[in-house]
């Protein structure tokens, strides 16, 4: 009670406050506040944060809602942990080039390995400074090595403070996507053009392409046609995953990147609906596994809160760049591989 009546306190020194919301079944509890200022809110969340909780406003009708939470404690980051899971994620991408990729040629295997690690890193290190940028803490990319076709489940940081606003969170949700597509798409080109149109349908691997790779082999191999695959040398297989992990972070979909772009954009239930078509969509592409995944997350885990300003409004070139993120989306669209994978 104490606290609640700290927390009354400072609320209604910073704004009108209205009352107190607390449904029956103690779902949900916030303050109901009559007015809206940015610099009154990142004040209020100052005085908060010291008491290690966190406020989140949230339009509510013709006022705005205050929803309380606590600050997560958050262990300090362990730099060697980052560093033995590159080291081992190196040596797993290394292997299943070498076996599954590239035929026992290590230095193909090689290619493949750093083009992979280059992408993966560029999307992960795209977050970390987005989040720099706006005063939010993350670790470094953490590098997940896993037994599979393609040697790694990929990367990914520890987002380990609250997201100041609507802005910050849509920066963090897009740049990583973003940077994994502008890296992958030279890396395509590159192992594009060392790859041939497929004459034989004997071939131990094929790799149902989305639109961008069928562009780009367009542009790079002689007499390639839509209707055409292509035996791919190693790196592509590299910028596939590349184009693979865009598509799938992208889906707008409870706390991946697409979802924080979808929560930035929009209030909580029109996320949640979109977060339902994000996972029929991945349904329908036969990714069953990632759609089981972001089935769980969505329904079994908590609403994604949004920043903790989610009143604040989004410029117009962050909208540009909405639609942008959304054109990359269908570019990288792609189903499941067929069993022979």
């Amino acid at each position: 009670m104490d606290d609640f009546n700290l927390i009354e306190q400072s609320i209604s020194h910073h704004f009108p406050l209205i009352g107190f919301f607390n449904d029956e079944k103690g779902k949900e509890s916030y303050f109901i506040v009559g007015d809206y200022n940015p610099q009154s809110f990142q004040a209020l969340a100052s005085e908060l944060g010291e008491q290690g909780l966190v406020p989140y406003i949230n339009p509510e009708g013709n006022y705005y809602k205050i929803n309380i939470g606590k600050k997560q404690e958050k262990g300090k980051s362990k730099i060697h942990l980052n560093v033995i899971l590159l080291l081992a994620t190196i040596g797993t991408t290394l292997f299943a080039g070498y076996f599954y990729i590239a035929s026992g040629n290590i230095w193909e295997a090689l290619e493949f390995a750093v083009a992979l690690l280059v992408i993966l890193g560029a999307h992960e290190l795209a977050h970390y400074f987005a989040a720099r940028k706006h005063g939010v803490h993350a670790t470094l990319p953490y590098f997940i090595p896993a037994p599979t076709f393609l040697g790694t489940f990929g990367a990914l940081i520890n987002i380990k403070s609250p997201i100041p606003n609507r802005n910050a969170l849509f920066d963090l949700g897009y740049s990583g996507p973003l940077a994994g597509f502008v890296v992958a798409i030279p890396v395509l080109f590159i192992g594009l053009y060392y790859s041939t149109v497929l004459t034989t349908q004997n071939v131990n691997v094929a790799l149902p392409d989305p639109l961008i790779i069928k562009i780009i082999s367009q542009i790079v191999i002689p007499n390639y046609t839509f209707d055409k695959d292509i035996i791919a040398h190693p790196i592509v297989f590299a910028g596939w995953a590349g184009m693979l992990v865009t598509m799938l972070n992208l889906m707008p979909v409870a706390f991946l990147d697409g979802g924080h772009i979808s929560r930035s954009l929009f209030g909580q239930n029109l996320h949640k609906f979109i977060s339902v078509i994000g996972i029929m969509i991945t349904t329908m592409l036969g990714w069953y596994v990632m759609a089981v995944l972001m089935a769980l997350i969505f329904f079994m885990g908590k609403s994604h809160p949004g920043a903790m300003d989610n009143i604040v409004t989004i410029n117009r070139n962050r909208k540009i760049i909405a639609v942008l993120m959304l054109i990359i989306l269908i570019f990288c669209l792609s189903p499941a591989p067929a069993s022979t994978i």
